[in-house]
């Protein structure tokens, strides 16, 4: 149940707002996430010196592509391969936050498995969404609405449900309860999570199958295939235990007034602000964290809820400060009727420990004062427009500059030459008049009027990102500084190397002005 003021309603169903599934087989299911991948895609990590393929697609593996082959052993089997970049730490992030989504909606013991799966303890809830086989239904389509394709094993250990997730013929596999061990015996040795090393060592025995290890004495099989490859086994058909660390869902730093009576002056909702803002500090102090982003509900009388939203540049838990960031906001609550109940949460909080007084007094760049600073005026005009720009890691200069946060250091421009006006979008020219391929040009017409060049200097040759963009696999271009009759200083550049057709159309264009 959910308390909410004087009211108590029934908590949202997980599925409540989802299709409804019920008819579709497993097969169905995983056939409609593979026509997602109509070109064969393979994402490529880096090892030592070579690369090689992480993960690929349904088309990919089809056609005889597999994880751990040499991209370019991949790229001459297929030409038309699609290659993106791996993001192992990005996949480890998602795997996070669907364990703490889980372990919010459907059961509470949850943890990330390797770099690729879900630990979910099932123990005592499948009733609660109509049997397993329906939950695992229900949970693949929701993975669907995500774009994402999953196969899903129910059995007595994990061991024995991360073998038959990994190694079984099925996209949903459930197990006999009491016969994990029959229902892993046909699968291969991989199965079981075993060292390179025991697993060169069974091939060197002819031992292929799980069942080929099942009645073989514990002693011998450790000398050979070492203890851990024994642990492994033990664990899959539960004579040792395997237990599961699940992610623990951490409750914000929060501080909350029941009011002895209704509300709605001004002066009233500043004393709540200041009496939530005082309750919230010991809590974050006592945690050793400063709050980055602060939400305050307010529960009218009539049931309707207030809420504002305050993002901080810093961490802080300066009392002053932060009741300060909410005045500015108490324009947006209505009171209607009064307000009975007030809560204050830290939706985003940072570790913040203390500052040393000596080096605050040595240092001549008041940061603390700064951050302040920038928190009161998006406070007032709003946080989008309070910005610095930053450089990108790119070779494409109109990518090469972005939007970053007002306290973020900046690491520097490159050195070369850049006009201090750039264009958002190159413009085109006409009538330009040049000598191919390396000579800049003598005339071009831009806006209406027409530019004599009396200097001029270049090429600088910039390459298309081939990895960002397919179109820029040849795309060339040379940019050249030139300087009119009139002072004007511009950054054009030509598409193009004048020499093959593939590298541009040799179109002119305007990117910039210096001055």
């Amino acid at each position: 149940m959910q308390e909410l003021g004087r009211r108590s309603e029934a908590a949202e169903h997980p599925f409540r707002a989802r299709r409804p599934d019920e008819g579709r087989t497993p097969a169905a299911l995983s056939r409609a996430a593979d026509v997602a991948f109509e070109q064969p895609t393979v994402l490529a990590a880096q090892a030592g010196q070579k690369q090689l393929v992480f993960a690929v697609c349904p088309a990919a593996l089809a056609l005889g592509l597999s994880p751990g082959m040499a991209l370019t052993q991949a790229r001459a089997l297929i030409p038309d391969l699609r290659v993106r970049p791996a993001d192992p730490a990005g996949d480890i992030g998602l795997l996070a936050r669907l364990a703490l989504h889980a372990a919010r909606k459907w059961t509470p013991t949850a943890s990330v498995c390797d770099s690729d799966g879900l630990w979910l303890d099932l123990t005592g809830t499948t009733h609660l969404f109509g049997g397993e086989e329906r939950f695992c239904r229900r949970l693949l389509s929701f993975l669907r609405r995500f774009g994402l394709t999953g196969r899903i094993a129910i059995a007595d250990t994990p061991g024995a449900a991360h073998a038959l997730a990994r190694f079984g013929s099925k996209a949903i596999e459930i197990s006999v309860a009491g016969q994990a061990t029959q229902a892993i015996a046909r699968l291969p040795v991989d199965a079981l999570r075993l060292e390179d090393a025991a697993l060169a060592a069974c091939r060197r025995f002819g031992i292929e199958r799980i069942a080929d290890l099942l009645p073989m004495p514990r002693a011998p099989l450790a000398r050979r295939l070492g203890r851990d490859a024994v642990k492994r086994l033990d664990q899959a058909i539960g004579r040792i235990a395997e237990p599961i660390a699940p992610v623990v869902d951490e409750q914000a730093p929060a501080a909350e007034l029941r009011l002895l009576e209704p509300i709605s002056t001004p002066d009233a909702i500043a004393q709540v602000i200041e009496d939530l803002v005082t309750n919230l500090v010991p809590e974050l102090r006592a945690r050793g964290l400063g709050a980055r982003g602060l939400e305050m509900t307010m529960l009218r009388v009539d049931g309707d809820e207030q809420r504002i939203v305050v993002g901080i540049a810093a961490a802080s838990r300066d009392t002053r400060h932060l009741v300060r960031l909410l005045h500015l906001r108490m324009e947006k609550i209505d009171p209607g009727l009064g307000i009975e109940v007030a809560r204050l949460r830290a939706v985003r909080s940072e570790p913040l420990g203390a500052k040393p007084l000596s080096s605050s007094l040595l240092d001549d760049q008041p940061g603390e004062e700064i951050a302040q600073l920038v928190d009161q005026l998006a406070g007032r005009v709003g946080e989008p427009a309070i910005f610095k720009t930053g450089e990108r890691e790119t070779d494409v200069p109109e990518r090469s500059v972005e939007r970053i946060s007002p306290l973020t250091e900046s690491h520097g421009w490159p050195a070369w030459k850049r006009p201090a006006r750039l264009l958002r979008r190159p413009e085109p020219l006409s009538n330009v008049i040049a000598l191919l391929p390396d000579s800049p040009p003598r005339r071009f017409s831009w806006r209406g009027h027409v530019h004599d060049v009396v200097a001029g200097d270049g090429p600088e040759r910039i390459h298309g990102e081939w990895w960002v963009r397919d179109g820029e696999v040849w795309a060339v271009r040379d940019y050249f500084r030139v300087e009119d009759r009139a002072g004007g200083r511009f950054w054009l550049f030509r598409r193009g190397d004048g020499v093959e057709d593939s590298t541009g159309d040799l179109s002119w264009w305007m990117h910039g002005a210096f001055g």
